[in-house]
């Protein structure tokens, strides 16, 4: 096998890799990556701003916003405006909201981090170097994206 279809291999394993996680979260509880971060995230901060929960997960507001949408209408967040500036809009979790998060799996990018984080400083300039290189030659390097290991739209159900 020639050294680009070794790595085209290997590109294909680790959407594939993404792809099922996607699923498995999906069936186990009904959310997409980007839904749980945000759960997780609104979770951590009670009574979070969606600017807040945008800034944490690094998506923009209007994504943010989209998704709550979604996870209101499922009952596992809700919206409270504030008493003292009415513009002001908190997010909290519902009794549903916190129990899903509960048994939810970790997401995908907690495992990448800490096993690239175990790595040597030299190992991780040299993989980010790579992957950068790789998203160029792809026409990729413009394309809009966040940290969020998820196949598909980032606003999905």
């Amino acid at each position: 096998m020639k050294k680009y279809e070794e790595l085209l291999v290997s590109l294909r394993q680790v959407i594939r890799a993404i792809d099922l996680y996607s699923k498995k979260l999906s069936k186990e509880t009904g959310l997409t990556s980007p839904q749980l971060l945000v759960l997780l995230s609104i979770a951590e901060h009670d009574d979070a701003m969606v600017k807040e929960v945008a800034k944490t997960i690094n998506l923009s507001s209007a994504t943010i916003t989209s998704i709550v949408d979604r996870l209101e209408k499922r009952g596992l967040v809700t919206r409270t405006r504030s008493t003292t500036d009415k513009r002001k809009v908190g997010i909290s979790l519902t009794a549903q909201g916190k129990e899903i998060i509960k048994d939810s799996p970790k997401p995908l990018q907690d495992h990448f981090i800490a096993r690239f984080e175990s790595m040597q400083e030299w190992e991780q300039s040299q993989m980010l170097a790579t992957m950068q290189r790789i998203s160029t030659m792809m026409d990729a390097e413009d394309l809009d994206a966040s940290p969020v290991l998820e196949v598909g739209q980032i606003d999905q159900h």
